[in-house]
């Protein structure tokens, strides 16, 4: 088996892999609202053309930040991932 197949296999595991602890991540954005003296703490993500506010506690905001910035980690690892998927791809076909 050649080393290019091996890496294109090896590439395909670790996307799916990051595809499935992404869908276990939350998606969207934090955002903070004050009233009056009080900070409230809000995820906001799309779904389909809505846009969905859900209230965080402020003792889950830090958990949530950090899971928002690991998504957002990941999404950047699978981007990576498919490019060099797509040069590994080229050059197997280079081969046949």
């Amino acid at each position: 088996m050649s080393t290019i197949l091996q890496e294109k296999e090896r590439i395909d595991r670790m996307l799916a892999k990051y595809q499935e602890e992404l869908g276990m991540l939350p998606k969207g954005t934090i955002s903070e609202k004050k009233v009056r003296q009080s900070t409230y703490f809000y995820l906001k993500y799309r779904e389909g053309k809505k846009v969905i506010s859900r209230y965080i506690p402020k003792k889950d905001v830090e958990a949530v930040r950090e899971q928002v910035e690991k998504r957002r980690h990941i999404e950047t690892m699978i981007r990576s991932l498919q490019e060099e998927r797509a040069i590994a791809e080229k050059a197997l076909e280079g081969q046949l």
